[in-house]
């Protein structure tokens, strides 16, 4: 299919979905579900709650993996039901069941776009309201820390990531001091998805939200374990040299600035070993943004730089410096497109929102990217390498993506629509076919 062709499918097909979300609304004007779950609640006193989430999605790719994989045309449709309760102020119990689909893939869609039925969530949680104290929760929960850049839940994603976890925490006005487990689930289409804690992070996370003047400071420390049971396949099977084991020391600081402007900035130093090799990864972050107002209308403008080192010389078996992004959120951190990660990677990115509307908002996005090292790989969103120039002839400037997107609300609906074009760099041209993914997207969800 041509790009054109795409594009038009996906308009069209974006007409048809708005126009069946919307006819309901023009034809009543009560909220059937929302007034359901209210009438739930009160029967309970307070103490069950029902949550609810509808969304239908339809994507068009083109030039995809720059022309290697063929153009793809997806409806995705996600469902949520969840449930919480808390029968006394120290316990909640929380459950979510999740139905994710990709009908026009029929059998053969991966199971990183589908799950039939599935428990995306079932957890207990210790003095949840606690401002102060001791905490603790456990089971299986969408989790995600700081800017969720190393352990988060894209919530874009038609599955959306969830952990097995278990964490306890001591909370005080000025502190909050957390050791936590988290291991991510695997996707079993089929079969329930079960616990596989040979691939996991643990460690310590320490949360300062008044450090100085209103400034939020985080700091962790965190180990990631991988077996081959767990996902692991690098390294020989002798002990020691058959697994992964990194640990990321990082910190996050974020506040106001002068006149409005607010920062953000992260950065994570790693040692450990990736199978027989030594590594030494380390990535930073930061952002400043502010808030203006133009024609009455709030104006929304953020500027950001991104690194993570890669492996200067992938040759030597002895030693990798490439990051280890862990088990991020990555939507819209590297561009709409979803196209890299975390690794290897200089970025710069500006995000300029316009609110058009109380619940009307247009957005621009533009990002540019170029390889930390030459000789080490592109990756992808999910941190598997897509490109290399083994002797780094090829460049280091990857390309540009420019996106532009809107979303509107009224009650319990969202409606968007975007569009992403990405144009590439050297590096991509002379690794790849070269082609420009183009990507066009609207949906629509019901939540509450």
């Amino acid at each position: 299919m041509n790009r054109r062709n795409g594009i038009a499918a996906a308009l069209a097909a974006g007409a048809a979905l708005y126009l069946q979300a919307a006819s309901p609304l023009s034809a009543q004007s009560w909220d059937l579900p929302s007034r359901a779950a209210d009438s739930v609640s009160p029967v309970f006193d307070g103490k069950l709650k029902l949550s609810f989430e509808q969304r239908d999605r339809f994507e068009s790719r083109t030039e995809n993996s720059f022309g290697n994989d063929v153009d793809s045309n997806s409806v995705l449709v996600r469902t949520r039901l969840g449930v919480s309760y808390q029968p006394v102020t120290w316990l909640k119990v929380s459950g979510m069941l999740q139905d994710s689909r990709a009908p026009w893939y029929g059998d053969n869609a991966p199971n990183t776009i589908r799950d039939p039925i599935d428990l995306q969530e079932s957890y207990f949680e210790l003095f949840p309201d606690s401002k102060t104290g001791f905490g603790m929760s456990a089971g299986r929960r969408m989790l995600n820390y700081g800017e969720a850049r190393l352990i988060g839940s894209p919530q874009w994603s038609n599955l959306s990531r969830t952990f097995d976890h278990a964490r306890a925490y001591y909370r005080t006005r000025h502190v909050r001091l957390e050791m936590l487990l988290v291991s991510p689930v695997k996707i079993l289409i089929g079969d329930f998805n079960h616990p596989n804690l040979g691939d996991r992070v643990w460690g310590t996370y320490e949360s300062f939200p008044d450090f100085y003047k209103k400034n939020l400071l985080e700091a962790y420390v965190l180990r990631h374990d991988q077996n081959r049971p767990g996902g692991f396949t690098g390294g020989t099977k002798v002990a020691g040299t058959d697994t992964l084991g990194v640990n990321t020391f990082g910190m996050r600081l974020t506040g106001p600035l002068l006149w409005g402007t607010r920062y953000s900035i992260e950065t994570a130093l790693q040692n450990g070993h990736v199978g027989p090799a030594s590594d030494r990864g380390r990535a930073w972050f930061s952002s400043v943004s502010r808030r203006w107002t133009v024609a009455g209308k709030p104006f929304d403008l953020s500027g950001e730089y991104k690194y993570a080192s890669g492996t200067p010389n992938p040759q030597d078996t002895t030693q990798t410096r490439t990051f280890d992004q862990l088990y991020p959120a990555n939507h819209d951190k590297f561009g709409h497109e979803d196209l890299f990660g975390w690794k290897n990677l200089h970025n710069v990115r500006s995000l300029a929102t316009y609110g058009l509307t109380k619940n009307f908002a247009l957005n621009f996005m533009y990002n540019n990217y170029w390889l930390a090292s030459a000789r080490d790989g592109l990756y992808n969103s999910s941190g598997k390498s897509i490109a290399r120039s083994a002797n780094g002839t090829a460049g280091t400037h990857v390309g540009q993506e420019a996106d532009v997107f809107g979303t509107y609300k009224v009650k319990h609906f969202q409606f968007g629509a975007g569009y992403g074009h990405f144009f590439t760099g050297g590096f991509i041209t002379h690794t790849t076919p070269g082609k420009s993914p183009v990507y066009v997207y609207v949906f629509q969800t019901y939540s509450l």
